[in-house]
């Protein structure tokens, strides 16, 4: 216990370092505070992600990887442990975008998808805090989305876990409070404006989908970039609770 909340202390320590300097040089909205009003909520959801909801997402992605084994076609993990590393690591990246980008759409569709998915909407203001602010059934979800098509592809589990590394610094990079655009580099990745928008206070987002590969959104048809400061409201439309505990229940019920 103590090694694990240790190593919740440095995760933290290290997200620090790296993201508040960058939100202090590159405000995407520089009226807002660092210890703004709901900091402590998504601090919660920082801590219990760390704490509890990871290792449950591991240990539920380990359960259906060996659910699996006997159903994943042995000449796919024999073709695709025949290929160089990296192209390994492309394959399972675009497929695991691809897989993610489907899911995160069907949670703006699909009512029952999206009463889980709101948890994460629900943030009025961004940061790289804010980037934790999510339902753990929606997380662990997620996370199989990522990461199933690397496992069936029998990605070492040395690329899988640098794969899993990249894909969190960057998605905490496109909740946090920074206006980076990247340049020829943002058709490939998502540059932060691109997902702050995806959280404009709209009834159900229809744009930006993919977290971290654009190309996706331009070839299904809901890109779009804004331009101009970032200064309309995020968070939801309806209403919704403002405390941790109350948030990881409201999903379960109607209405």
């Amino acid at each position: 216990m103590i090694g694990l909340l240790l190593g919740t202390a440095s995760s933290a320590a290290l997200l620090l370092l790296i993201f508040a300097p960058l939100e202090r040089v590159f405000p995407a909205r520089p009226q807002q505070a660092a210890l703004r009003r709901e900091l402590w909520i998504d601090a919660s959801f920082f801590l219990g992600q760390y704490l509890v909801f990871s290792a449950v997402a591991v240990a539920t992605l380990a359960t259906v990887d060996h659910a699996l084994a006997g159903v994943w076609p042995p000449a796919l993990r024999a073709w695709s442990m025949g290929l160089p590393l990296w192209g390994q690591v492309v394959l399972a990246l675009v497929l695991g975008d691809l897989l993610t980008y489907w899911f995160h759409r069907a949670c703006h569709s699909w009512g029952p998808l999206w009463r889980f998915h709101a948890v994460h909407h629900s943030a009025e203001e961004l940061d790289w805090v804010a980037a934790h602010r999510e339902h753990p059934l929606d997380g662990i979800v997620t996370q199989m989305c990522v990461n199933l098509p690397g496992i069936a592809l029998g990605l070492p589990f040395a690329a899988l876990g640098g794969l899993a590394a990249f894909r969190g610094l960057w998605a905490i990079l496109i909740h946090a409070n920074v206006r980076l655009p990247l340049g020829p580099l943002g058709i490939v990745l998502g540059a932060p404006e691109l997902h702050h928008w995806h959280h404009a206070r709209v009834e159900r987002m229809r744009h930006n989908f993919a977290n971290l590969a654009p190309y996706l959104d331009l070839i299904f048809g809901t890109y779009h970039r804004p331009s101009g400061p970032e200064t309309y409201p995020l968070g939801l439309t309806q209403p919704w609770p403002r405390r941790y505990l109350a948030q990881l229940v409201r999903p379960f019920r109607r209405g």
